[in-house]
């Protein structure tokens, strides 16, 4: 992450500050749900060109502000002026006919159509009510062309897309609109740094050509490369806006995000010479994913899998837990094997994963707090056959306090928490259990500068305590700067081991094209 002051890699900055290219204009936005008021007073202007950055912690009210503008929730007070008049939106249809598209963060595609029928869900190509099918799958494969994946074929089904395809076929959608103003919300979390680098000169051709962008982003050296302003929310409010990229040195932005100084990865502390292998993974394989993968895990150490998005490392870890059956090799924890295919028996072992995709994979979002974080620990609390759902609550309010979940509230459903807070439960859960291997996928993802600090601390914490820590990262940087040992991983293949303080970044991208290319 910079430091302070960092120069664009773009053209240089534009004066957007006159008023005649105005987009949009959000003054006083104000909105209350029962019992709790999301927002309390937001200004948001974007211009006609620009790229606006909409930074905050999560649960500073981004999502909310996002659906204001999109036509999903109805402000309680304020005003919102489009294109210099004022406009009620009475739906998301509303939203996108006056021009405005929304990406979101959590993916809005449905597996069982086609790329194509995807792109043009709800604004169909017809005649007389009959679909041009033609005209749809050329128009998508021009769409795809332009944010550089014309390897996506537009009658491929989406369900057999990875989660960073999924996202392509949501910025394609966005696109069809051909709108005057797109909101991105985290548009590159799944996304790999060349699919990055195609995002970014996707936004530049449509900045290029007088569309508004506002993006949305938990990674501030994004926000440098293609941010042109800045407007931060904290606690609902916005407390800074209309603040200009290049003038706001990084530790300020943080400073107006969170109210304090945030700390950077911990500092790695040397492991015991006698330190206990935990987790031992030999020649491990699933056929047509990934091959001969070994490698160990000392108690208190931290091993990171660097790669690229689809390089195979979450299905290593996915294979490990036993979510995946292995074609070959073998998985020990503590000295025992473990038997293949079988979450039930890693779980019995003290194995605990925090799956890529949280909501639809690791959390039951329609329950409170309590009963995720006690979901692998049933066991300790029956009593008769019966949860004793009195020790469940005080077993997860001590984790909740410990990490400072917030809110801190063991009946509030886990699904109206932010991304951060809900990847606290998920790491609370094994706390819980008592794990001995905890296996981390993408922990970060969707997830604050304050939050990342916080999660940074609480793995090495864990790893203080004696624990085995496997973490997958699609950034490099955050792999390299919590793990003792790297694993670079290429096309499904290891291609080098070795200390995470004798390699950096470019090393990682290096190894990985090299492996490619074998």
């Amino acid at each position: 992450m910079p430091d302070g002051r960092v120069d664009r890699p773009r053209e240089a900055a534009r004066d957007v500050a006159g008023g005649s290219d105005e987009l949009l204009r959000m003054t006083g936005i104000v909105k209350h749900f029962p019992g709790a008021k999301a927002l309390d007073g937001v200004d948001l202007v974007v211009r006609a060109g620009e790229v606006h950055c909409v930074l905050g912690q999560n649960g500073a009210g981004k999502s909310t502000l996002i659906k204001v503008l999109a036509g999903a929730h109805a402000p309680t007070a304020g005003q919102i002026v489009w294109q210099g008049e004022p406009l009620t939106l009475a739906d998301p249809v509303a939203a996108i006919r006056a021009g405005i598209a929304t990406m979101y963060q959590e993916l809005d595609v449905v597996d069982g159509l086609t790329v194509a029928e995807n792109v043009y869900l709800g604004h169909e190509m017809s005649t007389l009510g009959v679909t041009r099918r033609r005209d749809v799958e050329r128009r998508t494969k021009e769409l795809l062309a332009r944010l550089g994946h014309s390897e996506i074929e537009p009658g491929t089904e989406v369900g057999s897309l990875s989660a960073a395809g999924k996202q392509i076929v949501s910025m394609a959608r966005a696109l069809s609109h051909d709108a005057r103003l797109i909101v991105m919300d985290e548009p590159s979390a799944v996304l790999d740094s060349e699919e990055v680098d195609n995002l970014f000169g996707t936004v530049r051709d449509l900045t290029a050509a007088g569309v508004g962008i506002v993006y949305i982003s938990h990674r501030l050296e994004e926000i440098r490369a293609i941010g042109d302003r800045i407007t931060v929310i904290k606690d609902g409010r916005s407390v800074a806006t209309d603040l200009a990229v290049a003038d706001v040195p990084t530790p300020e932005l943080i400073r107006l995000m969170t109210g304090r100084t945030v700390e950077g990865f911990p500092q790695r502390r040397a492991l015991p010479a006698d330190a206990e292998e935990l987790l031992v993974v030999e020649g491990l394989a699933a056929d047509g994913v990934f091959e001969d993968v070994s490698f160990t895990v000392r108690a208190g150490e931290v091993v990171g899998l660097a790669g690229l998005v689809g390089a195979g490392r979450s299905e290593i870890l996915e294979t490990v837990y036993g979510a995946r059956r292995a074609t070959a090799g073998s998985v020990r924890v503590g000295g025992r094997r473990l038997r293949a295919g079988s979450v039930a028996a890693a779980v019995r072992a003290g194995v605990g994963l925090a799956p890529e995709e949280r909501k639809s994979q690791g959390l039951l979002l329609g329950e409170p707090v309590y009963r995720n974080i006690t979901l692998t620990s049933f066991g300790r609390f029956a009593k008769g056959g019966l949860l004793d759902e009195k020790a469940e609550r005080a077993a997860a309010t001590e984790q909740i306090r410990a990490m400072e979940l917030r809110p801190a509230d063991p009946d509030r459903v886990v699904g109206t928490l932010s991304g951060g807070n809900q990847q606290k439960a998920m790491l609370a859960r094994w706390l819980v259990h008592g794990c001995r291997v905890l296996l981390l996928d993408e922990p970060t993802r969707g997830v604050d500068v304050g939050a990342r600090a916080e999660i940074y601390a609480l793995v090495d914490q864990l790893a203080a305590s004696g624990a085995a820590v496997v973490v997958v990262s699609s950034e490099i940087p955050e792999v390299l700067g919590l793990a003792d040992r790297v694993l670079v991983v290429s096309d499904g293949r290891v291609v080098h081991t070795g200390p995470a303080d004798q390699i950096d970044e470019h090393g990682v991208l290096d190894l990985v094209m090299e492996g490619r290319a074998a």
